[in-house]
C-alpha cells in the first residue's frame, strides 16, 4: 500500500530525515515512535505528498506521491493534523464537508454522493449530533473527532495521523484510538506518529521507531518496544513488562540509578533459570539460587559466578532445611525472582515460602501448564503468586528488579 524507499528530507539547513526505508501494508495500523524532534512529523509530511523529499521517493498503491496532482494525492491519503485550532468558526459539518473537495471542481456544488459521504462520516465519528454547533464550541476530544471526519469524507484509502491523542483526556485517547482500530478492521490503512507507547503498542499492529534521522527498528511492538531499543532510541533507562488487565506491552522509565548492591533470589533452574542468573550478574546483582538439583545448569552457571547456590539432590523431595533456607534468603533479599519454574509435588512446598516474598518478579518461557506436574493446586498456588508480581521477559528481569527497588512500599509511605 505505502512504500517509503530511502527517503532524505532536511529543513533549514539541517538533515530530519537520512535515508529512511518502511513498508505499510494495506489494512494495518503502523505506529511511528521516537524522541522529540526523531522526524515522525515530517515523515507524515513525506508520506502525504505535503513534502517532498531531497531523494528517495514516497509510493502508494504503486505510484509516486509527489507525481500526482494534489487532488489525486488526497484522493489517495487524508491526514488528521495534531492541531485542532481552525482560522475560521465553521460549523462542523462545513469543516467535515472539506474532506470533499479533492472530488469538486473548483466552483462546483456538493452532489449528492458528496451529502452522503459528510453523513457517513459524521456518523461512524459520532459528530452528527452537533453538526450545526460551531467547530470552537466543542470539546478538544469532540473537535479530533471532526477532524476525523473530514479525513473520513475524503474517501481515501489511507489515513495519517501526527499525535491523534496529544492533548485529550485518558477517555478521549482510548475513544479515539478505538474509532481508528474499527477503520482498519474494515481496511483502512492507518499510519500515527504516536507519543504515548504504551498506547501505540495496545492498538499498532505495527511499529516503526525513528531516531537520529533513521530507522532504529521496524516490526511488530513486542519486537520494536525493547529495552535496548527504549535505550539506544530514547536514550532512556526503561523496563517493558505486560499490562495486568489488558495484556498489552506497558514501558516504564526508571530513574537510571544502578542496582548497586542489590540482592535478589532465584527460584527455578535449567536453560531459563541461568539465563536469568547471568543477566542479573550482568547488571551488578548479587544473586542466590534455588533450591535446584546438583547438577543444573542454573546451578553450575550460579557456581561459576561466585553466586550463593541452594542445592537439593536429583530426583528428592525438598526438605524442611531447605524450604527453611530458601525462606531466609527470600528475607534477604530485594525481590526474588520465579524463573519458569517446572513444579512437581517434591518441590510445590516453595510456592508456600514465595508467599511471603514482599517483592516478586516472574518470568516464563512457556504456559505453566506445560510445567506443571503438581496438579491443580499447585497451579492454584501459582496463579495467586503471578497476580501480585511483576511479570516480565527473561532479558527485562534486571531492569524490574531496579523498579521494585527504587519503588516506595506502601507500608513506608508517609
Amino acid at each position: 500500500m505505502i512504500d517509503i524507499e530511502n527517503v532524505t528530507v532536511s529543513l533549514g539547513g539541517t538533515e530530519v530525515l537520512a535515508g529512511v526505508s518502511a513498508t505499510v501494508g494495506r489494512g494495518t495500523f503502523v505506529g511511528l515512535v521516537g524522541p522529540n524532534g526523531a522526524g515522525k512529523t515530517t515523515l507524515l509530511r513525506a508520506v502525504s505528498g505535503a513534502l517532498a523529499p531531497d531523494a528517495g521517493r514516497v509510493l502508494i498503491d504503486g505510484d509516486g506521491v509527489h507525481g500526482l496532482a494534489s487532488t489525486a494525492a488526497s484522493r489517495r491519503v487524508a491526514v488528521v493534523p495534531q492541531e485542532t485550532h481552525l482560522a475560521f468558526s465553521f460549523d462542523v459539518e462545513t469543516v467535515v464537508a472539506m474532506g470533499r473537495h479533492p472530488y469538486r471542481s473548483r466552483f462546483g456544488r456538493a452532489t449528492e454522493a458528496d451529502r452522503e459521504a459528510v453523513e457517513r462520516a459524521m456518523e461512524r465519528t459520532g459528530v452528527a449530533r452537533f453538526a450545526d454547533r460551531s467547530v470552537e464550541a466543542v470539546s478538544g476530544g469532540e473537535r479530533q473527532r471532526v477532524l476525523l471526519a473530514r479525513a473520513l469524507a475524503q474517501d481515501a484509502p489511507a489515513l495519517l495521523l501526527d499525535e491523534p491523542t496529544a492533548s485529550l483526556d485518558v477517555n478521549h485517547q482510548v475513544e479515539t484510538l478505538d474509532l481508528v482500530a474499527d477503520l482498519v478492521a474494515d481496511g483502512k490503512t492507518v499510519v500515527a506518529a504516536i507519543h504515548d507507547l504504551d498506547l501505540a503498542a495496545r492498538y499498532c499492529d505495527e511499529l516503526v521507531m525513528l531516531s537520529g534521522g533513521g530507522v532504529l527498528a521496524h516490526g511488530a511492538p513486542d519486537e520494536v518496544l525493547s529495552e535496548a531499543n527504549l535505550a539506544d532510541g530514547f536514550d532512556a533507562d526503561a523496563v517493558v513488562s505486560r499490562d495486568g488487565v489488558t495484556g498489552g506491552l506497558s514501558v516504564t522509565a526508571l530513574s537510571g540509578r544502578p542496582a548497586g548492591d542489590a540482592t535478589v533470589h532465584v527460584v527455578g533452574g535449567g536453560e531459563t533459570g541461568a539465563r536469568v542468573v547471568d543477566a542479573l550478574g550482568a547488571a551488578g546483582v548479587e544473586r542466590s539460587v534455588g533450591p535446584v538439583p546438583e547438577g543444573d545448569a542454573a546451578a553450575e552457571t550460579a557456581r561459576a559466578q561466585g553466586a550463593d547456590v541452594l542445592a537439593s539432590a536429583p530426583f528428592e523431595a525438598v526438605d524442611d532445611a531447605a524450604l527453611e533456607a530458601l525462606a531466609d534468603r527470600v528475607a534477604a533479599a530485594d525481590a526474588t525472582v520465579l524463573a519458569d519454574p517446572v513444579v512437581t509435588h517434591g518441590n510445590r512446598e516453595v510456592f508456600s515460602v514465595l508467599a511471603d516474598a514482599s517483592r516478586l518478579v516472574v518470568t516464563e518461557t512457556r504456559p505453566f501448564e506445560e510445567r506443571n506436574r503438581a496438579g491443580d493446586e499447585a497451579r492454584e498456588a501459582y496463579e495467586s503468586l503471578r497476580r501480585r508480581a511483576t511479570v516480565v521477559p527473561e532479558d527485562d528481569v534486571p531492569a524490574a528488579v531496579r523498579r521494585l527497588r527504587t519503588a516506595v512500599p506502601v507500608d513506608d509511605a508517609s
